[in-house]
C-alpha cells in the first residue's frame, strides 16, 4: 500500500509538473493570454496588466517545484542544499517540496478564484488535485516512507 500511494503522489506530482510549466511556458510566450484565449481583461482587478508574472510564477511554482520534488522522491539524490528550504528537518526535502506543492496548488487556484473568478471547471479540478497531493503528502505510509530522523 505504501508504495502504491507514493506512486500515485508522484505520478500527481509529473502531471501538475506537465500541467505547469505548459501552461507557464503559454503566459510566457504570450503574455497577453492569447495562447489560451484568455482576454488580459481578466486581470482587471489584479495588481498585473500582462500574464507574464504569472505566467513565471505558474511555470517556477507550479511546473518546476513539482516536477523538482517527483524526481526527488525518486532518486533520493543526497542534494544538501534543498534542505536549506525545508522545515519539517525530520522529512527528506522532495517528501516537503511535495507538500509545497499541493498547498501551492490550492492557494493558486483560490487567489485566482478571488481575483478573476471562477470560470472553468479546470480550477474545481486543480483544487482536488492539491488536496489529493496534500493528504497523499500527509498520510504516514507515505510520509515515514521519506522520514529521515
Amino acid at each position: 500500500m505504501k508504495r502504491f500511494l507514493t506512486v500515485c503522489l508522484i505520478t500527481l506530482l509529473v502531471l501538475q509538473a506537465i500541467t505547469g510549466l505548459w501552461g507557464g511556458a503559454f503566459l510566457i510566450i504570450a503574455p497577453d493570454g492569447s495562447l489560451f484565449d484568455m482576454p488580459v481583461s481578466a486581470l482587471k482587478n489584479s495588481p498585473f496588466t500582462t500574464f507574464l508574472i504569472p505566467g513565471l510564477a505558474l511555470l517556477v511554482l507550479l511546473g518546476i517545484v513539482p516536477a523538482f520534488a517527483a524526481y526527488g522522491m525518486i532518486a533520493r539524490p543526497k542534494w544538501k542544499w534543498p534542505q536549506k528550504l525545508n522545515v519539517y528537518s525530520n522529512q527528506f526535502w522532495a517528501w516537503t517540496f511535495a507538500l509545497y506543492t499541493g498547498l501551492m496548488l490550492i492557494i493558486w487556484i483560490d487567489v485566482q478564484v478571488a481575483v478573476i473568478g471562477y470560470g472553468d471547471v479546470l480550477q474545481a479540478i486543480y483544487v482536488v488535485v492539491g488536496l489529493a497531493i496534500t493528504i497523499l503528502s500527509l498520510l504516514p505510509a507515505v510520509k515515514n516512507n521519506y522520514a529521515t530522523g
